[in-house]
């Protein structure tokens, strides 16, 4: 399995980050993974969302995610059930979230990506894309952070 996490402060409440992270067309901007996204579905808490994403630059097929949030504390990610996804269940499993914890200080976000790739695919798949998706994820949350920062500065 390749797991990547990532762990920041953020000036703000645990919900105002959940609630731009549920925002999906909104975080594409931090998120270069994300992009494009090609349409969003909400209903409460359950957001479903299908985007081209690209891992550590390299384009993948068209995939649904599904996320669910848990109000003031988390983000829970995974892949759209069938018929969603035939192609991309083919090589890989997905599961991602975003934990939030109130600190002194605002928010600590503690985000995790797992990839369970399927043999043969595995051994080529995580060492080469171990490190570049650890960057990627490292400048999306430095990004969300900047981003946080700014909406906190101009309101």
């Amino acid at each position: 399995m390749l797991k990547v996490e990532a762990t920041e402060i953020f000036p703000c409440t645990p919900d105002e980050l959940l609630d731009f992270v549920m925002d999906v067309e909104r975080y594409a901007l931090v998120d270069r993974k994300l992009r494009p996204v090609l349409w969003t579905r909400r209903d409460g808490n359950l957001l479903e969302f299908a985007f081209r994403p690209r891992l550590a630059g390299l384009p993948a097929p068209r995939t649904v995610a599904r996320m669910r949030l848990t109000p003031g504390h988390r983000i829970d990610i995974e892949l759209a059930p069938p018929p969603a996804n035939r192609l991309t269940r083919l090589a890989s499993d997905f599961d991602a979230s975003f934990v939030c914890t109130p600190v002194e200080d605002g928010t600590r976000l503690i985000r995790t990506l797992n990839f369970r790739f399927l043999p043969p695919l595995r051994w080529l798949a995580e060492p080469l894309l171990r490190r570049p998706l650890t960057a990627d994820v490292q400048e999306e949350v430095r990004l969300a952070k900047e981003y946080i920062q700014r909406q906190k500065e101009n309101s």
